[in-house]
């Protein structure tokens, strides 16, 4: 299983989610901005907008909420937010990518540098381990969706590449430039999808043990608690006897 998805299913686990909502409402409506200043304020011109409106609105984020978001990105006063990602090493040789949403750049490189080190890694390059993941497309449904063979049914339609569907949902992967076709072909099938988005798939993992695990997943902690910072990847993987005991913990 991906670093990045081991992470998420034991947080949501710990309830860490509602507890952080506030500052993923926070992170949702920065996306929203960045999408709509970006291109046009109307979603269904702007995908990435219409994408960022889709999650926004899978987390429960109120509409009045999202449509702050939106003007705010045709207001004189809002922020000037760039693309940023970093890349590096964490606890035991995990490959981890890092992107952020930031107004300004020597803030989020410090902190994110501070938390690479303090966790016994290193900031790289950009570039210095993107070559190990895949740029993919990773459309989620809910169990009650469809069936398996429904869900791997409508995806091959569709155009995507791969489907896994367990007791948490059906997670459909697709190229990175077909996101969008796909995603409508989906919804004629499907249903609206619970989430939609870019993310970097890990090529292989990186087996670590127990201690490893703990370490990178506090490095991962410290980095998703940052505001400027959107999403973390890592490549790491551990056996099902160490996933229940992070699980349990």
């Amino acid at each position: 299983m991906a670093g990045h998805s081991q992470f998420k299913n034991i947080m949501h686990r710990k309830g860490r989610q509602d507890a952080a909502r506030s500052k993923m409402f926070s992170k949702l409506a920065r996306e929203i901005t960045v999408a709509a200043k970006m291109g046009t304020p109307d979603p269904d011109m702007n995908p990435r907008l219409r994408l960022a409106i889709q999650n926004a609105k899978a987390q429960s984020m109120p509409k009045d909420n999202i449509q702050r978001a939106i003007n705010k990105a045709s207001g004189g006063d809002s922020e000037n937010y760039e693309e940023v990602r970093y890349e590096g090493y964490g606890p035991g040789g995990v490959a981890v990518i890092v992107e952020a949403l930031t107004d300004n750049r020597n803030r989020t490189a410090s902190n994110v540098r501070a938390a690479f080190t303090k966790s016994g890694g290193a900031l790289g390059e950009t570039g210095s381990v993107a070559f190990m993941f895949d740029r993919v497309g990773e459309i989620i449904y809910p169990t009650d969706a469809a069936t398996a063979d429904a869900a791997m049914e409508a995806a091959i339609e569709a155009g995507a590449e791969d489907v896994q569907s367990d007791e948490n949902g059906h997670v459909i992967s697709c190229a990175f430039e077909d996101v969008g076709d796909v995603t409508a072909a989906l919804e004629a099938a499907l249903g609206e999808a619970e989430s939609v988005k870019t993310i970097w798939r890990p090529q292989t993992g990186t087996p670590v043990d127990e201690d490893r695990a703990q370490s990178i997943l506090k490095l991962i902690a410290v980095l998703d608690d940052d505001d400027d910072v959107q999403n973390v990847y890592a490549n790491f993987e551990v056996d099902d006897e160490t996933m229940a005991k992070l699980s349990a913990a």
